[in-house]
């Protein structure tokens, strides 16, 4: 199941768009002057569908199968593929979206709960970190394929509209590998009892709620979630036109149009940030070991990104965007570093038969920092420049560092 597994993170990552979203978007608002702001309002966008959708869909999928939830997923998001690719307009976007957000809402935490279920039968369980580490290193190297294979499409073309297109035979592969992945994996708990009718479904739903309320140590795996996570989806992606700029700028492959130098630089530097991303996965268990535990490790991954961020913000408010590249790439870094740590530390306080429920929850919550600040953020970007971006990645990595040094919670709190 392990290569069953990487398989998956693998075809999952098949996303060619994803180098080139923000510059497909400014493509098709082209000549708009708030044209970052509108960017910002779409994305916001998909994090509410995200959001309104999260905690049902994680509950759907702990009581009806997490593969059934996984492959009606999939098939959302290849429906979203063919809408961009053909999306005339602006507000058809908005319509890509909700089926992307359908397909993200069915996804998260379901397929965790599944690599973690089978651990649970293999009695692996200490191994969490390790191996969701390794699932997800496997997943980085899907992107690191892809993102070659987007900008040599992007080359070619010279167009951003294509590489949606191609993003639907990996996922038709991937949906297929999902259905026939075993029925064992649907069986670790037993919901053979529970009511899966409307008012049964909102009775579990208002049981998940009441066990993340009432425990502190998930309370608090959500703020450090909302903050660690919500702000690195944020700002990732603006490195895309800053990307672009230092195309434009540096005196490299001057015989080539714009589309096709910006193609070249971006593939390069992300092609460099995935396999960062990928030794950064492989490693996050060590880094744990160093640390002492999952939760100084936490720790030490917040200290360190506030020392990015800063560094970031120096290098935005000196227009030094080429330098900047780097700080982007040392964030995506321990991004891959911080997600098998934190999600190490949800199982370990979270009942097995409401995973999947809980985990959709914490990406509800990262998902509610995204829909505020993504307009906000694009709002300051097209008034101010790029520079806002590290004062907020700034402002919460500070607060994640001073918050994760809180006293942690009691055993018998914790498991409460």
């Amino acid at each position: 199941m392990l290569f069953r597994f990487s398989l998956y993170g693998f075809l999952k990552n098949q996303r060619y768009f994803e180098p080139f979203l923000i510059l497909f978007l400014l493509d098709k608002l082209q000549g708009h002057h708030m044209a970052y702001t509108l960017i910002g309002v779409l994305i916001g966008f998909r994090e509410v569908c995200i959001n309104v959708m999260e905690i049902p869909t994680g509950l759907i999928a702990d009581l009806w199968g997490r593969r059934r939830s996984m492959v009606f997923g999939w098939a959302s998001y290849i429906t979203s593929f063919v809408i961009f690719a053909l999306a005339p307009a602006y507000w058809t976007l908005f319509v890509a979206m909700f089926f992307f957000a359908i397909g993200e809402a069915f996804r998260t935490g379901t397929h965790k709960a599944m690599i973690f279920a089978w651990l649970r039968k293999k009695d692996r369980i200490d191994e969490k970190t390790k191996v969701y580490g390794y699932t997800r290193s496997w997943s980085k190297t899907g992107s690191a394929v892809s993102v070659i294979i987007a900008g040599a499409l992007v080359f070619v073309s010279g167009s951003y509209s294509y590489i949606f297109w191609l993003c639907l035979p990996p996922y038709i592969l991937g949906l297929v590998n999902l259905a026939t992945y075993p029925k064992c994996l649907d069986e670790d708990i037993d919901n053979s009892a529970k009511d899966k009718s409307p008012k049964g479904i909102l009775r579990e739903l208002g049981a998940t709620c009441r066990l993340v309320v009432k425990s502190r140590s998930l309370r608090g795996l959500f703020v450090e979630s909302m903050g660690f996570e919500g702000i690195h989806k944020t700002v990732k992606d603006y490195l895309q036109p800053m990307l672009k700029q230092a195309a434009l700028a540096l005196p490299l492959f001057l015989g080539l149009a714009g589309e096709k130098r910006s193609a070249v630089l971006i593939s390069a530097a992300y092609l460099l940030i995935y396999l960062a991303s990928i030794v950064a996965a492989r490693q996050a268990h060590r880094v744990q070991d160093w640390a002492g535990s999952d939760r100084a490790g936490a720790q030490r991954s917040w200290e360190i990104n506030a020392i990015v961020y800063a560094v970031l913000l120096v290098l935005l408010l000196m227009e030094q965007y080429t330098v900047a590249i780097v700080a982007f790439v040392a964030l995506e870094t321990m991004q891959n570093i911080w997600r098998p740590i934190l999600m190490s530390r949800f199982d370990t306080v979270t009942p097995p038969e409401r995973q999947a429920t809980v985990l959709s929850v914490e990406s509800q919550a990262k998902s509610v920092f995204t829909m505020i600040a993504a307009p906000l953020l694009g709002l300051a970007v097209d008034t101010l420049g790029f520079w806002p971006i590290g004062v907020l990645g700034l402002a919460v990595a500070l607060f994640g560092v001073l918050y994760s040094r809180r006293k942690p919670a009691t055993a018998s709190a914790a498991l409460s």
